[in-house]
């Protein structure tokens, strides 16, 4: 089901600022620090979700945030050191506090239909979230060794 472009607007800005208060609160970033650089995460979203509506190459509006956040972030872009130093403002992990809030809600009104999938669906679930983090963690020890860093 696809969502009409004003209430994606609506999520978005909503999820804006709630990243910007657990930016305050878990990193002590004060809100208007960390402002221009959440105007700008929202601009490129805007324009992520303007470019999957009407793009004849039918991807996900992520690929389409990722490329032009990519894009605007490259050393030499014009304006990319100002996007790299406003975004530098905004944790990552304040990002995701409105994002995994809203998946738990989802999450919790099909509870019924989780259950019906019985056991299979949670052993399934846990050897996933076992194997996303233990590759997570492997790749991270390569890099790390790699790079000299341990």
């Amino acid at each position: 089901m696809k969502i009409s472009f004003s209430t994606a607007l609506r999520i978005f800005v909503i999820s804006g600022f709630l990243a910007l208060i657990g930016n305050y609160v878990g990193f002590k970033v004060s809100p208007l620090e960390a402002l221009p650089g959440m105007l700008i995460l929202l601009v490129l979203i805007i324009a992520g979700e303007v470019l999957t509506r009407v793009s004849p190459l039918k991807l996900p509006s992520i690929a389409y945030v990722s490329l032009l956040a990519i894009i605007a972030s490259v050393p030499g872009v014009p304006g990319a050191e100002a996007v790299i130093r406003y975004a530098d403002k905004v944790q990552f992990l304040a990002l995701c506090t409105p994002i995994l809030a809203y998946a738990g809600i989802s999450i919790g009104k099909d509870l019924n239909s989780f259950k019906e999938q019985g056991l299979k669906m949670v052993v399934v679930t846990l050897l996933t979230f076992i194997g996303t983090f233990v590759g997570s963690a492997a790749i991270a020890q390569l890099i790390l060794k790699l790079t000299g860093v341990i």
